[in-house]
C-alpha cells in the first residue's frame, strides 16, 4: 500500500473530518465569543470599573523608549513600542472569553447529550417463579398442615 494511498485512508476516515468541521466552526465560534465578550460584556464591566476599555488597566513596568511618540497611556501604544507592562485588564478579558466560552460548550455538550442519550432501561420484572419450586412451595405447605 502506497503513501498517498494510505493518505487518502487516513482522510477518508470520518473521525479526521469530523476533527476538521470541529476545528473550522471552533475557529468561527471564537470570533463570535470575542466579539461578545469585547464589544458587549467588557464595555460593561469597564463603566462599572470607571473605563470604557478594561483592556486598558495595567501596570507599566519598563521605562518608554526615547523616541516614543504614542500615547503613554495607550495599552496597545506601549505594547507595539516594545514596553514591559503588567496588562492585568487584557488578561482579564482574555478569561471572561474563555469562561464564556467554556460555559457555551458546556450548554452545547449538554443539549447533544441530552439528544442523543439512549432512554432509561426500564426495571425489568421479576422473573416468574419457576415451576418445581411452586411444586416444592405447595408440598413443603401441605407438610406443615
Amino acid at each position: 500500500m502506497g503513501l498517498i494511498s494510505e493518505f487518502k485512508t487516513f482522510i477518508n476516515r470520518g473521525n479526521v473530518i469530523d476533527l476538521a468541521v470541529g476545528v473550522i466552526i471552533g475557529g468561527a465560534f471564537a470570533t463570535i465569543t470575542k466579539s461578545l465578550t469585547d464589544d458587549l460584556i467588557m464595555p460593561v464591566v469597564g463603566y462599572l470599573f470607571g473605563g470604557a476599555d478594561f483592556s486598558e488597566y495595567f501596570i507599566r513596568l519598563g521605562d518608554l523608549p526615547a523616541d516614543y511618540k504614542g500615547n503613554p497611556q495607550s495599552y496597545a501604544d506601549l505594547k507595539a513600542a516594545g514596553v514591559a507592562m503588567f496588562g492585568w485588564g487584557q488578561f482579564l478579558t482574555v478569561m471572561v472569553n474563555f469562561v464564556i466560552l467554556a460555559f457555551i460548550i458546556f450548554l452545547l455538550v449538554r443539549a447533544v447529550n441530552r439528544l442523543t442519550a439512549k432512554p432509561e432501561p426500564e426495571a425489568a420484572a421479576p422473573a416468574a417463579t419457576p415451576e418445581d419450586i411452586i411444586l416444592l412451595r405447595e408440598i413443603r405447605d401441605s407438610l406443615q398442615k
